[in-house]
């Protein structure tokens, strides 16, 4: 007897394992991808379904739904299976500046006057800060009111949360000048606080400062892995615009140094801090740049990169070399691998606003895997339209958990 109930037991606990495992291999799974395409710089807003390919590490996939969504409405729908678009949105503002500009201010006087509606939910993130508005809010206050408390915020975090970094600046930039003056006569450096220094104590203090500069412009990985993952439950569209100001770094130039090493040749301590300045000058971002493209890509979020510009400052005596190339690149893959809008000006409101208008229109388009597997690789996502060359952006693909 008891050997039968064991039996029985055995069979039921296979049927069990047998019929998980006929649930998953049967799991269904629909993927939603942002579209955006454009001739020249006109959206292409006439597409049916059957103009769209999608293809999924390589493979032809079947198009379900094909929807035309101007900002939270959906204005054309052709569905061979029915969907749900959440079509809500979550905008965050990210200002990454190191100098305060009014242009900064027009940019988000923009923003809510044009482009914020009730029911979006938007969040903006200073050096100092993150500041939460309520999607209720623009129903209770006037857009002047909402447009006059950003602008204060904005202003007063740029000059608090940089007040370090420009400190640091405006003291390399003395030493730059000071030191790019007169290899041949180093003793004779003696202005502002740096009177009475050695020129080796100046050396040192300069490359100090550089190092300090490294570690202020850090980009670090886990934070953007952690926003990611954070947006990646959230309902509705995700459009994060980064605000990044270029940035010039005061250095010495090649040839000054190369005088100063020759004169130098029996001072170890000091030829050593002279080949460090080499590597500062050469500094390569630390981020895993495709990690994290990959991880925005699969929490379906469209990061758009602003990149806002500036003239270097002209200082006699000084090299002011550009030292945001490293950061421009990354960002600019990762903006892309999202299928956001990355542009250049000097002008933040135009910026804003062509990265706007290309945000606000766009195809959400559906389709289910073949053959898909919960394996926890990355799937790489390219569409096409078909027999047209226009430009198209979506998110580069999605993890299979």
């Amino acid at each position: 007897m008891k050997k039968q109930i064991l039996i029985i037991g055995i069979l039921a606990l296979s049927l069990a394992i047998f019929a998980q495992e006929l649930t998953h291999e049967s799991l269904v799974i629909n993927i939603e991808v942002p579209v955006r395409v454009f001739k020249g710089s006109t959206f292409v807003d006439n597409l049916t379904i059957d103009d769209f390919e999608v293809y999924e590490d390589g493979m032809l996939q079947k198009t379900e739904a094909i929807y035309l969504v101007k900002k939270t409405s959906i204005e054309r729908r052709e569905e061979k299976k029915r969907f749900s678009p959440e079509t809500s949105r979550n905008f965050f503002l990210f200002f990454e500046v190191t100098e305060h500009t009014s242009k900064l201010g027009d940019a988000v006087s923009y923003f809510v006057k044009n482009v914020l509606v009730p029911g979006d939910n938007l969040a903006i993130i200073t050096p100092v800060k993150t500041y939460r508005m309520k999607s209720q809010t623009l129903e209770v206050l006037p857009k002047e009111e909402v447009v006059d408390q950003l602008r204060a915020i904005i202003r007063r975090d740029a000059v608090i949360g940089n007040t370090e970094y420009r400190s640091a600046v405006n003291d390399l930039t003395s030493l730059a000048r000071e030191l790019s003056s007169s290899p041949d006569n180093q003793d004779s450096f003696t202005s502002g606080e740096f009177r009475g220094m050695e020129f080796d104590e100046k050396l040192t203090r300069y490359a100090d400062l550089l190092r300090r500069l490294d570690h202020m412009r850090y980009v670090d990985q886990q934070k953007l892995l952690d926003f990611a993952e954070y947006l990646k439950d959230s309902e509705g569209q995700k459009n994060v615009f980064l605000f990044y100001q270029r940035e010039f770094i005061p250095q010495i130039e090649r040839r000054v140094l190369n005088q100063y090493m020759s004169l130098n040749q029996d001072r170890q301590d000091i030829l050593f801090t002279l080949s460090e300045l080499f590597d500062f000058y050469r500094r390569d971002i630390t981020v895993d740049v495709n990690k994290v493209k990959q991880a925005y890509s699969d929490s379906s979020i469209s990061m758009h990169f602003l990149f806002f510009t500036k003239p270097p400052q002209i200082i006699p005596g000084v090299y002011m070399a550009e030292h945001s190339g490293d950061v421009y690149s990354a960002f600019k893959e990762m903006a892309e691998a999202t299928g956001g809008f990355t542009e250049s000006s000097a002008n933040p409101v135009s910026l804003f606003q062509n990265a706007v208008e290309a945000s606000e229109t766009y195809y959400l388009l559906y389709y289910s895997p073949l053959n898909y597997k919960r394996d926890g690789k990355f799937k790489q996502i390219k569409i096409k339209i078909k027999d047209k060359n226009y430009r198209i952006s979506h998110r580069a693909g999605y993890f299979a958990n």
